[in-house]
């Protein structure tokens, strides 16, 4: 659900999660199994710059980690699609962070690397609590590793899907959650997107996406090729009041090889129908965030942007109104869409160094 980049990379080790136990004592049961551990993270001054794959949930999982000093918070970024993940742009888009941040970018279960190291079975599926779980083992192992308390969790798009449903069942791994383009209840978000873009397509007198609106229907949809059709008109909507990414975000070279850009969009294709589902019955059905419930142990933080046509945010407001937390905040950015531009980047870092740093005490 995020703009389509290709990415692709961190150490070799084993967690076991075990029936009964939380994935931070897992974490703690499980260190002696690391096989290697960075040079670079037994100075606390030094610098951060790790990449490769992670037995997560019983399969090998690519993450990267990149930060100025092993000394810096820990930031799990949880990236959109499914099937999007931005490992390879993260220096490019997110490397200002790494100033402050332990950044982390991880390639999920069916996407980019992972998808490319462990091809799904045909048969095989995903579900938002497998790879909630798969989160909460890399939050634990994550914090093991630098030496933590916890980490900083971070969500965008389908990646605020999952890290809800990460904080809300172990919120003692995280010090935080700020959310981006925060979707709520799918049922919700599609028949508000349907009906404001038919304002906007009508209002423009738009002859050819209006017929493309009439053709699929209102939502829901069982027809998963009339996602990518309305999600084509709403880019179009939003490249009219936004302001593009910039063009000094690029791909990392080991992101741009033939295998990697074919891992990524088989991966991609996979995670979609998945989430979709070939009769409108994937993940996203399945969506419904205040179902969870609205307390939370952590503070929430959500960044949107005004002009978000695919995740509207007037319900992800709605749902901030009902938040119990901590502490909590709201941003409203005027230039942005669903998909991230260096505003939305700005906005993001904003918030993590003036809300959430001060929150951090891994020490």
């Amino acid at each position: 659900m995020m703009t389509r980049w290709i990415a692709l990379a961190l150490w070799p080790v084993a967690l076991a999660l075990g029936a009964t136990a939380t994935a931070a004592e897992a974490s703690r049961q499980t260190h002696a199994q690391a096989t290697s551990l960075s040079p670079s993270c037994k100075g606390k001054s030094s610098k951060v710059d790790d990449e490769g794959f992670v037995v997560i949930g019983g399969i090998e999982q690519w993450v990267t980690a990149k930060g100025d000093s092993c000394a810096l918070p820990v930031l799990l970024f949880i990236s959109g699609g499914p099937g999007n993940p931005l490992s390879g742009i993260s220096d490019s888009v997110y490397g200002a962070g790494q100033r402050d941040f332990i950044v982390v970018q991880w390639d999920q279960r069916g996407a980019g690397m992972t998808y490319g190291r462990n091809p799904p079975a045909p048969d095989e599926k995903l579900t938002i609590e497998r790879m909630a779980q798969d989160g909460n083992e890399l939050a634990a192992y994550l914090a093991r590793r630098y030496g933590k308390r916890k980490v900083i969790l971070w969500g965008s798009s389908w990646g605020s899907i999952l890290a809800v449903h990460m904080a809300k069942a172990h919120p003692e791994l995280f010090y935080a959650y700020v959310g981006t383009s925060q979707v709520v209840n799918s049922i919700e978000m599609q028949s508000e997107s349907y009906k404001k873009l038919l304002a906007l397509t009508t209002d423009a007198d738009d002859k050819d996406s209006l017929a493309v609106l009439h053709q699929v229907g209102a939502p829901p949809w069982t027809d998963p090729r009339s996602f990518g059709k309305v999600r084509r008109i709403i880019r179009k909507y939003e490249a009219k009041v936004t302001l593009p990414p910039p063009e000094s975000w690029h791909r990392a070279p080991a992101y741009t090889t033939a295998k990697a850009e074919a891992d990524y969009e088989a991966g991609e294709d996979y995670s979609f129908l998945n989430f979709v589902g070939l009769h409108g019955d994937g993940m996203l059905s399945k969506v419904d965030l205040p179902k969870l419930g609205t307390d939370f142990a952590i503070p929430v933080y959500f960044v949107e942007g005004a002009h978000d046509l695919l995740a509207p945010p007037e319900l992800a407001r709605r749902y901030y109104d009902a938040i119990t937390a901590p502490d909590k905040g709201w941003v409203l950015l005027d230039r942005a869409g669903h998909d991230p531009n260096q505003d939305v980047v700005d906005a993001e870092y904003k918030v993590l160094r003036e809300r959430v740093l001060p929150l951090v005490h891994d020490k």
